[in-house]
């Protein structure tokens, strides 16, 4: 089990935990508009979504990982190359929405962090989308198998991944709900269903 600040030793209980505490500051990262303040396309605007999500977590938070992790039978960038490869993804083109998603895919096999890849990564390449075509993903209307099926397959090709998210693109680019829904989503691909972003919602 992951080492965290908040004394939990049961792995049960920190999962819980940690998905309230980073949901509530997913919903303050929308209320607040800091999300729009971060660097756009880069891993220092990534770290800093990590950071601003699960430092109340973990010590590690917006840290570049440095040990080598697995999924299954996927092992992401080993450590001695992730820094190079960060700096590849960095220097990628944002320019349409097919560079956009290898970036994305890129990202994802680079798995910068020890924990929280996904989440932060997904509120990375939605605010890409943002930026660079007025559109964000529309998660709900993603499936969890057919979006992990993709992604697993999106390291040989990512024509998969490009169809699925591009058939569930919206314009409703500030919409809170839609941006709700999309973090519960998210979180769930993940394995992390305990709180509804509205039964957190204070507003």
């Amino acid at each position: 089990m992951l080492e965290n600040k908040l004394g939990i030793t049961n792995e049960v209980e920190l999962s819980k935990e940690e998905e309230r505490i980073t949901k509530l500051k997913a919903l303050e990262l929308f209320d607040t508009k800091k999300i729009n303040e971060f660097e756009l396309g880069t891993f220092k605007g990534l770290a800093d979504i990590h950071r601003y999500l699960f430092s109340d977590v973990y010590n590690f938070a917006g840290q570049m990982r440095d040990v080598n992790i697995a999924k299954g039978n996927f092992r992401f960038a080993p450590v001695i190359y992730l820094e190079d490869a960060l700096k590849k993804i960095d220097n990628m083109p944002q320019d349409n929405f097919d560079n956009i998603i290898k970036k994305y895919v890129e990202m994802n096999v680079a798995h910068p962090f020890r924990e929280g890849n996904g989440r932060s990564t997904r509120l990375w390449l939605d605010m890409i989308l943002k930026k660079e075509l007025g559109k964000v993903v529309d998660w709900s209307k993603v499936d969890k198998e057919e979006y992990l099926l993709a992604m697993e397959r999106s390291t040989i090709k990512d024509t998969e991944i490009s169809n699925l998210l591009s058939n569930a693109l919206t314009d409703k680019i500030n919409d809170r709900d839609v941006y709700m829904k999309g973090i519960d989503i998210s979180y769930k691909y993940e394995g992390y269903n305990t709180y509804t972003m509205k039964e957190l919602d204070i507003n």
